[in-house]
């Protein structure tokens, strides 16, 4: 199916700046070289500018790349995490929050309960 990043298993972002001029050849090899990550893995990779206003998705399909962008209107802008050269490794519920504009870490945000509780 064109662009079902929901069969993914994994969700990286390329914290900091990326060009958004690179095209999915560049993103792929920025992908390999910056953070030896394998671009062809069943993994979405997510990039963002310095305006925060936009961003692209690259997702190898099994037989050839889906680049995805998106771009926010009205002032809205992603709260990308700007850690020069650095990778960071999203959970799905990340993903939904900084695609709704909130931070990828959320304090407030509950944590799971082991389930050895003694009452």
């Amino acid at each position: 199916m064109l662009g079902d990043i929901s069969k993914a298993e994994a969700v990286w972002i390329a914290c900091g700046y990326t060009d958004m001029r690179k095209s999915i050849d560049g993103l792929a090899a920025y992908v390999q070289q910056a953070f030896g990550l394998d671009p062809m893995s069943n993994t979405v990779f997510l990039f963002c500018g310095h305006k925060s206003d936009r961003l692209k998705a690259l997702y190898w399909e099994g037989d050839g790349f889906i680049l995805l962008y998106k771009r926010l209107e009205g002032g809205g802008r992603y709260q990308w995490p700007r850690s020069p050269a650095e990778a960071k490794k999203l959970t799905w519920q990340q993903l939904r929050w900084l695609l709704e504009g909130l931070k990828v870490e959320q304090k407030t945000a509950l944590s799971k309960v082991e389930k050895n509780l003694v009452i």
